[in-house]
């Protein structure tokens, strides 16, 4: 399956061979020995270290229920009218495909994916970067994408990437994409970075987005025995990234409308947009004002048990 689609996970792999994912993951770390393959946080690549980037036949491929539920979560945060920023990749494609129905949007974006997920959506504008075609990911790159930035400003940046730590940010395997994805940055108000668990803690080349620049990242909830994920989670949050975590309901006992620490959406809502962790850093918002720790994105304190269920998260 590896060598098939290029990466796994190993939710994947376990419903495939119908085991559970302690014997999958005692597998793949005999197999890693072997050299065969690399393990990641929550699954397992082909071998090649910092430099090997999947293609996006094989991206397609991995952690597809999370990548679904993250899209949910972010285009909740894209409010009517906005101009914004939508980097490629397969978590990108997922978020526009539901951007389409956010009347009065700008899309601007470096993505043949994004513009073509959007392509019939008759109240979206699509404003694409000129550039190089990447092929191996549907993208623009180089200095003609570059140069077709300078000068823009938007509220918001949406972007992914191949791997995101605590330490470094978010990271890439291609220097030419690293290099647009940095000017996508540059021409937005707030980063929202999409990650599922898979990249938490994997570290690649080029570095994107430093943290101290990411304003929030949407992923969905690492499985209940990856410590590692739930590590780096914490240490984002520590470094003040506000985090929301979608449920896929795999397994975690979430559906896919759920916002941070499995809060449910009322019937027919959208999904909830995300809390800070306790010991997040101030955040400002568009209008001015700072939300801290313990304040909702409606400005509200917390109730009580909203407040344990987010501790409780920062403890798990």
């Amino acid at each position: 399956m590896v060598r098939a689609n290029g990466a796994v996970s190993l939710r994947e792999l376990a419903r495939v061979v119908q085991t559970s994912e302690v014997t999958v993951r005692r597998d793949v770390r005999a197999l890693e020995a072997e050299g065969l393959l690399d393990r990641r946080h929550g699954g397992a690549v082909l071998p090649g270290g910092f430099t090997r980037e999947s293609g996006f036949p094989q991206k397609s491929h991995l952690a597809t229920a999370e990548k679904t539920a993250i899209a949910d979560v972010a285009a909740s945060l894209v409010e009517e009218g906005e101009a914004i920023v939508v980097g490629a990749g397969t978590t990108t494609q997922e978020l526009a495909r539901r951007l389409a129905r956010v009347p009065g949007l700008t899309v601007v974006t470096n993505s043949l994916l994004v513009a073509q997920a959007l392509a019939h959506a008759n109240r979206v504008e699509v404003v694409m970067t000129g550039g190089t075609l990447r092929g191996s990911n549907y993208a623009l790159v180089g200095s003609g994408a570059e140069q077709s930035l300078q000068g823009l400003r938007v509220s918001r940046a949406f972007l992914s990437g191949s791997g995101l730590t605590a330490e470094r940010g978010l990271s890439t395997s291609n220097m030419l994409s690293a290099s647009v994805d940095r000017a996508l940055v540059q021409a937005a108000a707030e980063v929202v970075v999409l990650a599922d668990h898979t990249k938490l803690g994997t570290d690649t080349m080029f570095q994107t987005v430093p943290t101290d620049v990411i304003t929030r990242l949407v992923t969905d909830e690492p499985p209940a025995h990856d410590d590692r994920a739930a590590t780096e989670l914490q240490a984002l949050a520590d470094q003040g990234v506000q985090i929301a975590v979608a449920g896929t309901g795999a397994g975690t006992g979430s559906g896919p409308g759920t916002g941070v620490g499995g809060e449910a959406v009322p019937p027919g809502g959208r999904p909830r947009r995300d809390v800070p962790l306790p010991g997040q850093r101030a955040a400002r918002h568009p209008a001015g004002q700072f939300r801290g720790p313990a304040a909702s994105l409606a400005g509200d304190a917390l109730p009580p048990e909203r407040t344990a269920r987010v501790a409780d998260l920062r403890r798990r």
